[in-house]
């Protein structure tokens, strides 16, 4: 008879009910406000990368000699004046180290040039973020704090531009990329492998039209 009177006993049936109702509720509710904050994060290094590619395009290059190799290959692979022969070097933040598709075209391009990183990821004559004064001195981290020169990839291909001789170097397509920046979660974190969720690489190209240090306000 108690068996009985158990299995039909309805008494906080309602208090159940409402807990697993507000978990629901909860778990939609705070998910909702993670993913606003992840696109937020998508959109700001999407930016970020796109302030790096400009930078990179008009500052001294990631690639140390990189602005002599038109001047450098006159005499041996091309008359002064003759195109450019095709290179691509590949500056990795993450191992500090830049690699050259063919040595005879780029001496001295596989150098990787650290304080041109900086300049890059933290502004100009700055070496930490959140400190630009005006839109001229901004780097990527003062976009996205998150990005580090780790976090960087920038690689420069000639493109047919520029000749052989060139006084102000080869005029390279610049192309700047994100890696290994996972998303930040808060109220997911953990929760079905979201920690696991890395931002894409987000690639911005662009003209290197400046490799300069002096280069002009933008």
């Amino acid at each position: 008879m108690n068996v009985v009177r158990f299995v039909r006993d309805e008494a906080g049936a309602v208090l159940v009910e409402v807990a697993v109702v507000m978990t629901i509720m909860f778990v939609f509710i705070l998910g909702s406000i993670e993913f606003l904050f992840v696109f937020y994060q998508w959109n700001a290094a999407a930016k970020a990368v796109q302030v790096g590619t400009r930078i990179a395009a008009t500052s001294d290059p990631v690639a140390a000699g990189l602005r002599s190799i038109s001047v450098a290959v006159t005499g041996t692979l091309s008359p002064p004046g003759g195109p450019m022969p095709g290179f691509q070097v590949t500056c990795n933040g993450s191992t500090a180290s830049c690699t050259c598709n063919g040595a005879q075209v780029c001496p001295g391009g596989g150098a990787y040039n650290a304080e041109a990183m900086n300049t890059i990821v933290f502004g100009r004559g700055s070496s930490s973020c959140s400190d630009a004064t005006s839109s001229y001195d901004a780097g990527m981290c003062d976009i996205f704090s998150r990005v580090t020169p780790a976090n960087v990839v920038i690689v420069y291909a000639q493109t047919g531009l520029g000749f052989a001789g060139r006084p102000g170097g080869p005029v390279p397509t610049v192309t700047v990329s994100l890696q290994n920046l996972p998303f930040q979660f808060f109220f997911l974190s953990g929760f079905m492998g979201f920690t696991n969720l890395r931002i894409p690489a987000l690639t911005t190209s662009i003209t290197g039209e400046d490799l300069s240090s002096t280069a002009p306000v933008f």
